[in-house]
């Protein structure tokens, strides 16, 4: 399975992908070009390309789109004053050919700070109730103490699974 974290830069998508992978995550540094790695989970290998998220590498983001089975939007759910910026990216995004049947999950991640937005409120900010295009759900959670990283993970792969063994 082909996943991409996406998102906002500081919105914790390397940090969740090294949280997922076991490795520290006290020093990690803005994602200048991608990084790629490999997981297993329940016996699916997961292949995740993790791509810079500030403003001047967004416009490459399209070009790994390819096989994506799961598009990872996270969202730094403390951060209020971005969150107009983050709909209209996660909402531009959706409309690429290459996204069509990806299946979308939306972290709002760092729910262990102060003052940050619950998932409903994330939720109704992003408009995801507008989309259709897409399976969709949204999961709360901290990368930085890893909760519940592996309840939105699980709930891509089996969405994933059951489209995919579907249509076979």
């Amino acid at each position: 399975m082909y996943f991409n974290p996406r998102g906002l830069d500081n919105a914790g998508k390397t940090t969740i992908l090294k949280r997922l992978n076991g490795e520290d995550v006290n020093t990690i540094s803005p994602t200048l070009g991608f990084n790629i790695k490999t997981l297993e989970h329940r016996s699916f290998k997961l292949n995740i390309w993790d791509i810079g998220g500030q403003k001047s590498i967004r416009s490459y983001w399209r070009n790994y789109f390819e096989s994506t089975d799961g598009l990872v939007w996270v969202v730094d759910s403390a951060d209020v004053r971005r969150l107009e910026d983050c709909k209209a990216e996660l909402h531009a995004l959706l409309g690429e050919e290459r996204l069509a049947g990806a299946t979308l999950l939306v972290f709002a991640n760092k729910q262990d700070l102060a003052g940050a937005l619950s998932s409903n409120e994330i939720r109704k900010a992003l408009e995801l109730d507008t989309i259709h295009s897409h399976h969709w759900s949204i999961q709360w959670c901290s990368a930085v103490t890893g909760e519940k990283l592996l309840d939105g993970v699980d709930w891509l792969i089996d969405d994933i699974a059951s489209r995919i063994f579907t249509m076979d």
